[in-house]
């Protein structure tokens, strides 16, 4: 498994907004990729205008391959992009080690 972390940052004063389009580009759009496991979205405390997208690929080409040179990808930056305030910056993590439950 892969994981994809994008920090996002949106203009200000656009909260609401922007998380209703990531969520509807989330819903209907990314998990249709193949290879897509889960995501999870949060808000920066001390800066809220800063999210961090986490989503779970069955391998790193299902992202940056599959993905990313799809229409789907245009599909989804349509969606969200008109938020950003900077590009997004995504970079991919792999397991080295993890707690037991």
């Amino acid at each position: 498994m892969i994981l994809e972390v994008a920090s996002i940052q949106i203009r200000p004063g656009m909260h609401a907004e922007f998380e209703k389009a990531i969520r509807l580009g989330l819903d209907t759009v990314i998990v249709k990729a193949t290879g897509f496991q889960r995501y999870e979205i949060r808000r920066g405390i001390e800066s809220p205008e800063r999210y961090l997208l986490q989503i779970l690929w069955q391998t790193l080409e299902d992202h940056t391959i599959g993905f990313r040179e799809s229409p789907a990808y245009t599909e989804w930056r349509t969606i969200v992009g008109p938020f950003f305030e900077s590009p997004p910056v995504v970079e991919h993590f792999e397991v080295v080690a993890t707690s037991a439950s």
